[in-house]
């Protein structure tokens, strides 16, 4: 019997998809049927290896080729919402004629025009939260009351603040969003209605991709919303082991090589350095320059995931400028490679450090790993990631920029001995890391508070059963 069918509106950016076809996963295995739409240019960058059972339903957000840099960020959003209502309203309607009536709306959180689209159409709604409880908790905040002290405040770097549930934030701790600047004006447009969304409802439930242990006061910090956690949202094969088939899906734009395992097999235990800094954030070549020299000097061998695109500047350029000084000395001290399976590379045992940009699926894949990090944030919840990781959980160092905003070789070098060194610092991360392992799997275990949570949600939603055609 089908439990419900779950309409899954997401965001067509890869840390947005990944932990939501994770949480289709969850759903499938309890038996309900989900629909799960997306932009166009999100699919085209999936693989074939997607959930058995799911459903997949796009549509145009007029840049099917993707949102390219430099592309007009407000018209985006204006064709995304426009489209991405109308295919709600198109899903639920056929759905209806169809005999699988749509029984819930999960939407992520660039999506807040969803809720009104559900509740014309009078579907229930629910927030899927794809980044830690703190960072929502912090928006709710800067909306209802502690605006203008951010504002005010945000570019003294002694201030700080104490929102209630919170540990002391400081400015950098903030996502950076709520740092006035024109670039962020649109976006943070796109959290306020977020916001005013959730308030209009009574004792709103928000899905976190969180658990009980990592967060426990973060969860519970807004008294008017009931935050749940059901995460970590990764694949089972990393976590419970339930699924060895389910490993990772989607985005993976080049042809899996088996050399960089082949490597790691080579290295002795807790020895590599991962370098990783996620599938947005394109380096400057000055802070490349710097992370290589820091590398060298570190004497290590390190994996470093170094996409293409890290190189568009090349494309303007006729000669190889943007080409690394030390490229020769890189390549026989670790490897670099384009693309690799972050979570394959994580749990490998001679794995010793992540070097990441802290978004939060790298932040809970090295937390579920038993891998410390060192945390380079550079935009959007980073920071508060960072802040998470070295200050509360333990599991790693925060890097120190100068004033131009490169963290220089030395500091890179710093914070590797630091993290990977024999001194009582290093083996209270390790420990610490091991700790969170443990506890972030149990939570998604049979039995565990994500599981349980994910399990009461769908009891709430379970609807009729569903023809057992094929959609």
């Amino acid at each position: 019997m089908v439990h419900g069918h779950i309409l899954l509106l997401t965001f067509p950016a890869q840390g947005h998809i990944n932990p939501c076809l994770q949480f289709a996963k969850r759903l499938l295995s309890m038996g309900v049927h989900v629909t799960f739409t997306t932009s166009l240019s999100a699919q085209r960058r999936m693989t074939a290896d997607t959930p058995e059972g799911l459903k997949f339903v796009t549509f145009s957000d007029g840049y099917d080729d993707g949102f390219k840099p430099g592309d007009d960020r407000q018209h985006y959003y204006s064709q995304m919402k426009k489209n991405s209502s109308q295919i709600i309203r198109d899903i639920i309607t056929t759905s209806s004629d169809e005999g699988c009536p749509v029984t819930r709306l999960v939407y992520t959180f660039l999506h807040p025009w969803a809720a009104a689209v559900a509740r014309d159409c009078h579907v229930p709604f629910t927030l899927l939260w794809i980044q830690p409880a703190v960072v929502l908790d912090i928006y709710y905040y800067y909306f209802n009351g502690y605006e203008e002290d951010i504002v005010k405040n945000h570019n003294d770097s002694s201030w700080s603040i104490e929102l209630p549930g919170l540990p002391r934030l400081y400015s950098h701790d903030l996502p950076s969003f709520v740092i006035p600047s024109s670039s962020n004006a649109h976006t943070m447009t796109v959290f306020k209605e977020l916001v005013d969304t959730l308030d209009e409802e009574t004792n709103p439930k928000v899905l976190v991709n969180t658990c009980d242990a990592l967060e426990p006061e973060a969860l519970k910090a807004i008294q008017n919303y009931n935050l749940i956690g059901i995460g970590p949202l990764i694949p089972s094969a990393f976590l419970d082991g339930q699924d060895p088939s389910d490993t990772s899906f989607g985005g993976d734009l080049f042809q899996k090589s088996r050399e960089y395992i082949e490597w790691l097999n080579s290295k002795s235990q807790s020895s590599v350095v991962y370098i990783s800094f996620g599938t947005m954030i394109v380096l400057p070549k000055q802070q490349k320059e710097e992370i290589a020299r820091g590398l060298l000097e570190s004497h290590r061998p390190f994996l470093w995931v170094m996409r293409p695109e890290e190189s568009r500047e090349k494309e303007k350029e006729e000669d190889d400028e943007d080409a690394l000084s030390c490229m020769e000395e890189l390549e026989q001290q670790g490897m670099i490679v384009p693309w690799c399976s972050q979570l394959e590379v994580l749990s490998h045992p001679s794995l010793g450090c992540f070097v990441t940009h802290s978004g939060w699926n790298s932040s809970l894949e090295s937390l579920a790993s038993g891998v410390p990090v060192v945390a380079v944030p550079r935009w959007s919840d980073q920071g508060t990631n960072a802040k998470m990781m070295a200050e509360v959980w333990g599991t790693g160092v925060r890097v120190k920029a100068n004033e131009e905003g490169i963290v220089e070789s030395e500091e890179v070098k710093r914070c590797i001995e630091e993290v990977m060194g024999g001194e009582e610092r290093g083996e209270e991360m390790r420990r610490n890391a091991k700790k969170w392992k443990e506890l972030t799997r149990e939570a998604v275990k049979e039995g565990g508070s994500s599981d349980l949570n994910l399990k009461a949600f769908v009891k709430e939603i379970e609807g009729g059963e569903c023809s057992s055609k094929v959609f």
